[in-house]
């Protein structure tokens, strides 16, 4: 009876462990085993070729254990950079809004172990989380781009905080970490924008820089829209190349 009962007991642990996992959301569950699978594995030799690069990507140094000191916007305020202050030879990619969900990006960024950061407004991804699942799986930065990307500037503090904290939430919910980056819409901020910003928990305020001659530091924003995010990508590291850059993840430097 003793032995039948602990059978029983262990099945039934089986069976809970079981019950669970399945409780998870598939997107995460998929997002714990890819990001394992990114990093043990380098990128394929090849994979350059395969997205249009004439040589493989220089590699960016590893995560540095003291981040650059950054200037806050004011007592209580978080930092507002357009450039990381440092002196290796990177520079960072971001992309905004959510609205391209184009699958070849996903890849891309695999193969590549492309780091990149993605600023999301939940208005424009809709029912396109699923997306930002698998790419935050395979190595992308999920952050934040207010709920329905406004004009912040012409909200009055409580509709800033709104827009802020809400999207937090949303991402917290979706994807179990809160994010710490905050992009506004537009590159538009005020003072209730960056005190906002900080009431919601978040580090760093992300602008970015345009300038055909790169610096060591930049924020880059790629650009969306047309449907040609991949190609507009392409071109964007044959420009990183060119210039003697690696492409390194924002969230280790800030």
């Amino acid at each position: 009876m003793r032995r039948r009962g602990a059978t029983a007991a262990l099945l039934a642990g089986v069976l809970c462990l079981a019950g669970c996992a399945q409780s998870v959301d598939p997107i995460e569950r998929l997002g714990k085993k890819a990001a394992q699978k990114v990093r043990t594995h380098g990128p394929p030799v090849d994979a350059y070729r395969r997205w249009g690069l004439s040589a493989p990507l220089a590699r960016a140094p590893g995560p540095s254990v003291r981040r650059p000191a950054l200037r806050a916007a004011g007592p209580g305020l978080p930092p507002v950079v357009d450039r990381v202050p440092t002196r290796d030879k990177v520079v960072f990619l971001t992309f905004d809004d959510g609205a391209e969900r184009d699958p070849r990006f996903v890849d891309m960024v695999r193969e590549l172990r492309l780091p990149v950061s993605v600023f999301l407004t939940d208005s424009v991804v809709g029912p396109g989380y699923a997306h930002f699942g698998r790419l935050r799986a395979v190595g992308a930065s999920v952050q934040n781009h207010t709920l329905d990307h406004p004009y912040l500037p012409g909200l009055p503090y409580e509709g800033q905080r709104a827009e802020i904290c809400g999207q937090q939430e949303k991402l917290k919910r979706r994807f179990g970490v809160r994010p710490r980056l905050f992009r506004p819409p537009y590159g538009d901020y005020d003072g209730d924008t960056l005190r906002a910003a900080g009431d919601c928990g978040i580090s760093a305020v992300v602008l970015w820089r345009e300038s055909e001659r790169l610096r060591a530091g930049d924020i880059l924003h790629c650009p969306e829209g047309g449907g040609a995010l991949t190609g507009a990508t392409v071109r964007m590291l044959r420009r990183i190349q060119e210039q003697g850059f690696a492409v390194a993840r924002l969230e280790d430097y800030l």
